[in-house]
């Protein structure tokens, strides 16, 4: 990602890969993560490259305000205990979680961006431009 953080972010995560879209009023910035798998024989390896992958994601939202989270319920339940579990300071930038299936990019910021007013007028906070 370019320099300075986006104030929204809104991720599609599935446990492939994740897309994370910064965003404000006129740019776009994109990012895919994907998930790596260790194959190895050793008991817990698949939970491991789990939580490397995550860790990915958490980073790739350090200085977004304020975060959406996509996707189906299971890869969204996953994640959700991972943050509240190791990054216990994400939880309070994350918006929300709702469940969509596979929408595009300009599908992804244009739901996250109705949603994000829904939300700041919710909160009485004035959406940033």
């Amino acid at each position: 990602m370019s320099s300075q953080p986006l104030f929204h972010a809104v991720v599609q995560i599935d446990r492939r890969s994740a897309q994370v879209l910064q965003f404000d009023t006129e740019q776009v910035r994109s990012q895919k993560l994907e998930a790596h798998s260790h194959p190895t024989r050793q008991h817990g390896s698949a939970v491991r490259s789990e939580h490397e992958y995550f860790a990915e994601v958490c980073d790739a939202l350090a200085g977004i305000g304020e975060v959406l989270i996509t996707g189906s319920h299971a890869a969204m339940a996953d994640f959700q205990r991972y943050v509240q579990k190791h990054r216990p300071a994400l939880v309070a930038r994350i918006a929300g979680y709702e469940p969509v299936d596979h929408p595009s990019d300009n599908q992804l910021v244009a739901m996250a961006r109705k949603y994000f007013v829904r939300y700041d007028r919710m909160n009485g906070t004035p959406t940033p431009t």
